[in-house]
Formats: C-alpha cells, sequence, structure tokens
C-alpha cells in the first residue's frame, strides 16, 4: 500500500507562482514512478508532469513544459511540482498518483496506469 498526500495548492493570480508538494509513505519515492494529473470541473483528468523512480528522467504535458518542474527529495520521500507562470487554465484539482513498477515511458500519461492516488489539492488561478 502507499499514502499519497498533496498539499500547497491555493489562491494565485496569473503569472503568479506555486509549489505543490505530494508525501508518500508505504513506499519509498525511489522505488516508485510519481505523476501529477489536474482536473477542472467538467473535464477530464489531465496530465501534467512525471518523473522516474532514480529521478534522472521527467516526462510533462506540452501545456506545461517550460514553466512547470517537477522534483523529488529521497530524504524527505516527498515529490514536488514548481509551477511558475500560471494561467486561469491551469486552474483545477491536482492530484499525484503512484505506479509500482516499471520504467517512465509515454503510458504514464495516462491514469489507469497508476495504483495509489492522494486525496488532490485545489489550485485556482484568477486572470
Amino acid at each position: 500500500q502507499v499514502q499519497l498526500v498533496e498539499s500547497g495548492g491555493g489562491l494565485v493570480q496569473a503569472g503568479d507562482s506555486l509549489r505543490l508538494s505530494c508525501a508518500a509513505s508505504g513506499r519509498t519515492v525511489s522505488t516508485i514512478v510519481v505523476g501529477w494529473f489536474r482536473q477542472a470541473p467538467g473535464k477530464e483528468r489531465e496530465f501534467v508532469a512525471a518523473i522516474s523512480r532514480s529521478g534522472g528522467i521527467t516526462l510533462y504535458a506540452d501545456s506545461v513544459k517550460g514553466r512547470f518542474a517537477i522534483s523529488k527529495d529521497d530524504t524527505r520521500n516527498t515529490v514536488y511540482l514548481q509551477m511558475n507562470g500560471l494561467k486561469p487554465d491551469d486552474t483545477g484539482v491536482y492530484y499525484c498518483a503512484a505506479s509500482l513498477g516499471g520504467t517512465l515511458s509515454a503510458r504514464y500519461r495516462f491514469p489507469q496506469t497508476y495504483d495509489y492516488w492522494g486525496q488532490g489539492t485545489q489550485v485556482t488561478v484568477s486572470s
């Protein structure tokens, strides 16, 4: 079992930055692939970013590439999502998810690849 707890969401203005945290327990982040997804009202959950078990490989959605950065701290067993240059379109509930095995690849863009999910944290970007 893996438990994931997100934090760091909030209400910000366009152009601001936020850093989301995903604290894991039950497994160390060096043994799992972790992804971030978001879901806006009335829309499907969409992929944002993912990081490999080693942290050496990252994957981003085109919509956030160059603005968001995923990273992890093995000593804190936490994965982060640094979000810069936020836009109103970035508004939604942000979820982190964990997959127990495999090498990070394009299939980790899909929610069904993941085994465990956090409860989500709300990010609202006003214009």
